[in-house]
């Protein structure tokens, strides 16, 4: 079966927001942090531009969260939107509560975690980056 991985875009801030879920997180970057300016055909970008991160990789437990930056130089552009989150299942109510608290500081809380009518322990947030996420918890997930 084919596995599906988040992969986010950020406007030069994909290497800053990294560091930070990494020391949520914790673990090591996937590979190194390619830039813009390493690729073929960026000589006339800024170089702010090619500093940007053409990709970054953190593995999460099984999973990789991934990310780059757009390049106005390319004609890109970001639009941050709640059209996408990254759903966590963490192993614990202590790990939930672990990530939720580190991961949306800075943030905008959008619904606090707690129990909610349908089992779940649950919350979910848009952290200081842009990104939406949604921490859930179910005790019958995890075994």
């Amino acid at each position: 079966m084919a596995k599906l991985n988040p992969y986010l875009n950020f406007d030069g801030k994909a290497e800053e927001a990294f560091n930070f879920y990494k020391s949520v997180f914790g673990g090591e970057f996937l590979g190194e942090v390619h830039k813009m300016g390493n690729a073929p055909g960026t000589e006339n970008l800024s170089q702010e531009e090619k500093n940007r991160v053409m990709h970054i990789a953190l593995p999460i437990g099984g999973d990789l969260l991934m990310a780059s930056d757009i390049v106005p130089g390319f004609g890109q552009s970001l639009t941050v939107g709640n059209n996408n989150y990254v759903s966590i299942f963490p192993e614990s109510r202590d790990e939930a509560d672990r990530l939720f608290k580190g991961l949306s500081e800075g943030g905008n809380i959008e619904m606090p975690i707690e129990d909610q009518f349908w089992g779940d322990y649950f919350g979910s947030f848009q952290d200081k980056y842009g990104v939406h996420w949604m921490v859930n918890y179910n005790e019958g997930y995890t075994k």
